[in-house]
């Protein structure tokens, strides 16, 4: 397994990226990946998405789909897609330390 240094923390990750042990995760890890996915800032919005997805995964195990982020969160697509572009279900499941998300190609 491979490992990257996100924040001054080395994590494992795949060879996607992915955080491969969602324990590792902090909110500083979150905000550099973010950048790193072209998102400048998190807002209380990201969070929102964010913190759901955590806790979805902590209970199956898995990252949600698009479909899951928006009944669960509350968001819509529209909105999830403004902020995380291109991809908003595999980018948010990166920036949350969770694996790549079920359907993702």
């Amino acid at each position: 397994m491979a490992t990257k240094t996100i924040s001054g923390v080395e994590v494992q990750v795949n060879e996607e990226g992915f955080m491969t042990n969602p324990s590792e995760w902090t909110k500083e890890i979150a905000a550099e990946i973010a950048k790193e996915e072209g998102i400048e800032a998190l807002t209380d919005a990201h969070w929102k998405v964010i913190d759901f997805c955590r806790a979805n995964a902590a209970t199956t195990g898995a990252a949600p789909t698009l479909r899951g982020i928006t009944n669960g969160a509350g968001v819509s697509t529209k909105d999830l897609f403004a902020l995380f572009p291109k991809g908003p279900a595999k980018k948010v499941a990166k920036i949350s330390g969770l694996g790549k998300p079920e359907g993702c190609v």
